[in-house]
């Protein structure tokens, strides 16, 4: 499944693989997803489902009837910690933060995490995003090297 949406009181889930279905859903989470990633395509659902195509998914957290922490990941099997879970975007509303959305998101990231076989959760954070930091922090997050990124063809 590329795209899952979570009741927030009730845990319950709902999965959605018919791209027609999904679009309207997507877009109720692209206000959300922009507070994070401005730079997204125009095309949010199209940009979106690209990234389904190779290999990404996404998690949306709806609480009464709106769309309150967003979480965008992949599986990978690595040398350096084996079959992993990638958190690549972690967003909960600005207008909604500490009532518990984002601590949800990562509890339901373990339990994926553990039934698609990944003893390992990972997550990239930028550098200037303290608050963030903090609160992956509490959540038994820690820093275990640096993500070194360049522009192709700037060597």
């Amino acid at each position: 499944m590329s795209f899952d949406r979570l009741d927030f009181r009730t845990s319950h889930p709902l999965s959605v693989d018919d791209p027609v279905v999904r679009r309207p859903l997507l877009l109720e989470g692209e206000a959300l997803h922009r507070q994070l990633r401005p730079a997204l395509d125009a095309d949010y659902p199209a940009q979106i489902e690209r990234m389904f195509a190779e290999g990404a998914r996404l998690v949306q957290l709806v609480d009464e009837d709106e769309v309150r922490a967003i979480g965008l990941w992949r599986v990978f099997e690595t040398t350096y910690c084996g079959r992993r879970l990638e958190i690549e975007d972690l967003v909960s509303s600005e207008a909604h933060r500490s009532r518990g959305y984002g601590a949800t998101l990562l509890s339901w990231f373990d339990a994926r995490a553990l039934a698609l076989g990944c003893p390992t959760t990972t997550l990239h954070s930028a550098v200037h995003r303290d608050r963030a930091h903090r609160f992956y922090f509490r959540e038994g997050f820690h820093i275990m090297g640096f993500h070194f990124s360049r522009k192709s063809g700037a060597a």
